[in-house]
């Protein structure tokens, strides 16, 4: 059985987002180890894949410095108060960033950002029935809001110009769920 023992975490680095800790773990085997552990503060968030009539898409552009360039994404964030649920927040996100609200809503997944090292959660959901609504951009958010058809989306995973993990999950999951019936 694969079972680690936690003797410590310690604090490194607090941030506004993150804390980052180090974990002081024993290996099944009796070994000590030190993994570094990321905790995000907001408690995770939800996205969602917006998809017309016209099957085509609505993802936002927007710089991303953890890969130091502009990246195409589906409209995400973190849940704005405690207790929120997933498809609020997706639906706030959704309508928040590109200005469009769905009618129906599809849980596809909830993901882990990087589960070696990071504890974000997203919730994931599709959504249909789409209608016009109101932006309301944060402070500092600058996005560009694209209107794609949903397979040169699916082609832009595959090209390695899509690579956000929430995106690919998304749309590959969009794509299944059609090809299956779901809608």
């Amino acid at each position: 059985m694969l079972e680690f023992t936690r003797k410590d975490r310690k604090l490194v680095y607090d941030s506004k987002v993150v804390s980052l800790y180090n974990d002081y773990l024993i290996t099944p085997d009796g070994k000590e180890v030190v993994y570094d552990f990321i905790k995000h503060k907001s408690g995770g968030g939800a996205g969602i894949l917006l998809v017309d009539d016209e099957e085509c898409t609505y993802l936002v552009k927007q710089y991303r410095n953890s890969i130091d360039r502009v990246n195409m994404e589906i409209p995400a964030g973190a849940y704005s108060e405690t207790g929120e649920s997933g498809e609020a927040c997706a639906l706030r996100e959704g309508e928040e960033e590109t200005g469009l609200l769905a009618g129906r809503i599809f849980h596809v997944s909830r993901s882990v950002s990087a589960i070696g090292t990071f504890d974000e959660t997203t919730d994931i959901y599709i959504g249909l029935d789409i209608k016009k609504g109101h932006t309301s951009y944060d402070q500092l958010e600058y996005i560009d809001v694209v209107r794609l058809p949903v397979e040169e989306a699916i082609e832009a995973v595959y090209s390695g110009d899509i690579v956000d993990s929430k995106t690919v999950i998304a749309l590959l999951a969009y794509k299944d769920m059609k090809s299956r019936g779901i809608f």
